[in-house]
């Protein structure tokens, strides 16, 4: 299960657009719970916000029930995403994503399209009001891969029917489905382990 990404380099571009935090740093070791940056549509235009990773539905009264995560095969369907898969659509800006595998000890690993790109994640949001505040929240949409769950990585044209609101749902389970995003992937040395740890040491290789 994709439980750690990285956003430490975007382009100009990106910046620019509204809500895009003046105050934005580099984050080296994102974990759920997190404050995150999502790309969403209002009202006809692109928008940067940030929204706390774990998707905290306002109906929701158990707050130990805040996923990170919603499966491909069934966020059409399930109560807790259907909704916002249907209205409430939005992307993750990453630099790549962490991957731990092995049997006895394992292993960290960094997964992205290659050295210096940029990825963006499928995902949902919600809004949950707190007395006059409104907070945002998101889930990652992640594939079955082999032993791992990972996140639904979209390319430009992925990107546009994902948050269009016109998209008709037969394209977006075919995104859903679709295949593997084709990732380079390197070895790490352990550091990455701690989540404390929010440094460029985080790629140290292993």
């Amino acid at each position: 299960m994709c439980g750690r990404y990285a956003l430490f380099r975007w382009n100009p571009a990106f910046a620019a657009l509204p809500g895009f935090p003046a105050d934005q740093r580099a984050q080296w070791n994102i974990s759920p719970h997190d404050s995150v940056l999502m790309l969403r549509n209002a009202e006809g235009q692109r928008e940067v916000a940030r929204a706390r990773w774990g998707l905290t539905p306002p109906w929701l009264t158990d707050m130990s029930r805040t996923p990170a995560h919603a499966r491909a095969e069934t966020v059409a369907e399930q109560p807790m995403f259907r909704e916002a898969f249907r209205l409430r659509r939005c992307l993750l800006p990453a630099n790549g994503f962490y991957e731990w595998r092995g049997t006895t000890r394992k292993r960290p690993f960094w997964l992205t399209p290659g050295e210096g790109s940029s990825l963006f994640f499928a995902a949902i949001w919600e809004a949950f009001p707190v007395d006059e505040n409104v907070y945002l929240s998101v889930a990652v949409v992640t594939q079955a891969a082999a032993s791992q769950r990972r996140p639904l990585i979209l390319d430009a044209e992925g990107q546009e029917a994902w948050l269009n609101p016109e998209t008709p749902v037969h394209t977006l389970q075919a995104l859903l489905a679709g295949a593997q995003a084709p990732l380079r992937e390197r070895p790490l040395a352990n550091l990455v382990n701690d989540p404390k740890l929010n440094a460029p040491e985080c790629l140290t290789p292993g």
